[in-house]
């Protein structure tokens, strides 16, 4: 499925799981050779493509030796479907006047796949069964939310992956709410005039778009319908949880989740939020961290690998087998790849992920502390901290910083700032000022992007 957010989505993804078949949601905004290897990798038979995307069809056609036919959402004459012998129709052609029997499934049956984001290299394909997304909506929906048939979502993140596909599709269904679906990329203003019209009580974001909404100088009457903010992708600094808190005068609940686990799993709530944590336990998950040998780590305010079970957790990578062993552990445990500490009273503060910790004069950094410092400036708006080596061969810090509207950091006033705010071994040597970060279709930092333009 390279499908945009509007009703054809609900309708096939749905569609496909009653008829016992597996959608595979991809990111639109990947290209046609990006969107063929994952098509290729998943050996799916049908490709169903909104007509905007149409130009990517004969890439994925000389990737996908399975594919058999083409759904277009949308006017068929907008794909070139000329290599091979492929069928294409028109997804309203699809319809049938008699009602089609449901599979026989149960909730252990392989429902769905979402693709990864791919922070680290080609996604893997992560396979969900068929009650995991009742599972989230019991769990973080109801718990956490707790969501009812009055509320509205508006969810910046999209469908085709694990955050947006539980904002706009599980939770509204789950309580027969609305949800309110937007076809086209977001921009601050855009989102603005559209929480103005559609009046959304609770609105989904990424720290990211979330600094972008802050930089836009909005007027607060813009979320007076909002009765919460929630934010995943990566840790939200605790400057921009306090400055949104101040600009929409509601709660913002951060939290992490993952593809694997589907949906978020710790997170602030309505009624206790700490900036710069990412809260508590959601209700029916458990979490653990370890060190390096495995063992747990049971010392308050220690770092350790943070290790997840839950009902909603994924059963393996597709094809993936040495990978799959990996991240799914002995009894439904999941390893995340994020480093995280826990406080006595419970809440955890993520560090960063295991391969991005920074290890500057032998003492361990967390890249997101010093984001956090960095974000508070008022010339940054984003910042994406990596480690580097110098001419010795040394590691460093290093820190790319997005400049706010109407500024120009100056990396030397940066770093003078930080010399206040942080130990030594922490600030950053060196900083780089950038019109935006590389980002995956989720809001994550590509940090590995930033590492090899710190090499050359």
């Amino acid at each position: 499925m390279v499908v945009r957010d509007d009703e054809s989505f609900p309708a096939i993804f749905l569609g496909a799981m009653r008829l016992g078949a597996v959608p595979v949601p991809l990111s639109t905004m990947l290209n046609g050779p990006e969107l063929a290897a994952i098509v290729a990798d998943s050996g799916s038979r049908v490709l169903a493509v909104s007509d905007v995307f149409g130009s990517i069809v004969p890439s994925v056609l000389a990737a996908g030796d399975a594919l058999e036919s083409v759904v277009v959402c949308g006017d068929p004459f907008a794909v070139d479907a000329s290599a091979g012998s492929i069928k294409v129709c028109a997804w309203a052609d699809s319809t049938v006047a008699d009602e089609m029997p449901a599979a026989s499934t149960m909730s252990e049956s392989q429902a769905f796949w979402l693709y990864s984001s791919g922070t680290t290299g080609m996604p893997k394909g992560v396979i969900h069964c068929h009650g995991d997304l009742p599972a989230t909506a019991r769990s973080y929906a109801a718990e956490v939310l707790r969501t009812t048939e009055a509320d509205r979502f508006l969810s910046i993140a999209k469908l085709f992956f694990a955050y947006g596909l539980g904002n706009s599709l599980t939770f509204p269904f789950a309580v027969g709410a609305t949800a309110i679906l937007n076809p086209d990329p977001p921009t601050p203003r855009a989102i603005a005039d559209l929480v103005v019209v559609e009046r959304p009580t609770l609105f989904f974001s990424s720290p990211g778009f979330c600094a972008a909404l802050l930089d836009a100088d909005l007027d607060p009457a813009v979320f007076e319908s909002l009765r919460a903010t929630v934010t995943a992708g990566e840790a939200l600094p605790a400057n921009v949880h306090s400055r949104f808190e101040s600009l929409t005068r509601r709660p913002v609940l951060d939290g992490i989740g993952s593809t694997e686990l589907l949906h978020i799993f710790i997170s602030n709530t309505l009624e206790d939020r700490v900036p710069g944590s990412s809260g508590r336990l959601v209700p029916g998950y458990e979490a653990e961290l370890r060190d390096e040998q495995g063992n747990a780590v049971t010392r308050e305010d220690t770092p350790g690998y943070l290790h997840v079970r839950g009902m909603s957790s994924a059963v393996a990578y597709h094809d993936r087998p040495d990978s799959s062993r990996a991240a799914f552990l002995e009894d439904g445990w999941v390893r995340t790849g994020d480093v995280y500490t826990r406080s006595a009273d419970e809440h955890w503060t993520f560090l960063g992920r295991n391969n991005d910790m920074i290890k500057a004069g032998g003492i361990w950094v967390s890249p997101a502390e010093v984001e956090s410092v960095l974000v508070g400036h008022e010339s940054v708006l984003e910042v994406g901290v990596v480690g580097y080596r110098d001419e010795q061969g040394l590691e460093g810090v290093a820190a790319f910083v997005v400049p706010a509207a109407g500024h120009t950091p100056d990396p030397a006033v940066l770093i003078r700032y930080c010399r206040d705010q942080m130990a030594a071994f922490k600030r950053p040597r060196r900083i780089v000022v950038v019109e935006s970060l590389p980002k995956t279709a989720t809001g994550k930092i590509k940090r590995f992007q930033l590492r090899e333009s710190l090499r050359g």
